[in-house]
């Protein structure tokens, strides 16, 4: 197979990626990006095997509700309560399969569902970091200040010297484009970094994906 066609960053049949996402810089932020939640997951769930399973599952899910980001709140958040739900979800999962192998204890899993949790929410923040400078400047500050350091919308306003009005049109703009980063992030190979890759991890990340997209169609109609 062509190696040039093999591991490249395609945007043949996605015409909403625009040409720049070719830039080096952009397939290097997707995929540290993905490197953070993976690693925060390795050390939280102590087996390489039970991370890629749930950084699956944390990406689908962010695919399938990324229109929630329409809403007022903020992406720090939201991702925070998905990668939450993902892990309590797997250890509940294990524990009920492997009823002599608890993977989290009861209250870990309470910890991370419920409560807040610093490390959790400090690998969505890194990943976001990651992100951001992929964005125009303009949004990437608001969601910056707004989202992640959760400073009042009034004051950001004013300190940029624009109305509340147009603060909000920034931001849901600015979340709009995150969307679309965090889109590729879930999809991008997590050997090569390219959107469009045939190797055997790539096809493995769309079996995975596809799987789960049946399971969870599966479960609609039940």
């Amino acid at each position: 197979m062509n190696e040039d066609r093999k591991h490249r960053f395609s945007t043949a049949d996605q015409p909403d990626i625009a040409a720049k996402d070719t830039d080096i810089a952009v397939r290097r932020a997707l995929v540290e990006g993905r490197q953070q939640i993976l690693n925060f997951l390795r050390r939280r769930l102590g087996d390489e095997g039970a991370a890629e399973d749930v950084l699956q599952t944390f990406m689908l899910r962010a695919i399938d509700r990324s229109e929630q980001l329409r809403d007022v709140r903020a992406v720090r958040g939201w991702l925070s309560q998905i990668l939450a739900s993902s892990i309590a979800d797997h250890g509940r999962k294990v524990s009920r399969k492997r009823q002599r192998e608890v993977v989290m204890a009861p209250a870990d899993l309470d910890g991370v569902h419920d409560g807040f949790d610093e490390e959790l929410d400090a690998a969505i923040c890194n990943c976001l970091y990651k992100l951001l400078p992929t964005l125009k400047p303009e949004y990437a500050e608001v969601i910056w200040r707004v989202d992640l350091q959760e400073q009042p919308r009034e004051a950001v306003a004013k300190d940029l010297g624009i109305t509340l009005n147009n603060l909000t049109v920034r931001l849901h703009r600015g979340r709009h484009a995150l969307k679309t980063r965090l889109v590729q992030m879930c999809l991008t190979c997590p050997v090569h970094g390219f959107l469009d890759c045939d190797c055997d991890a790539a096809e493995k990340v769309r079996a995975h994906f596809q799987a789960l997209k049946d399971d969870a169609g599966a479960k609609t109609t039940d």
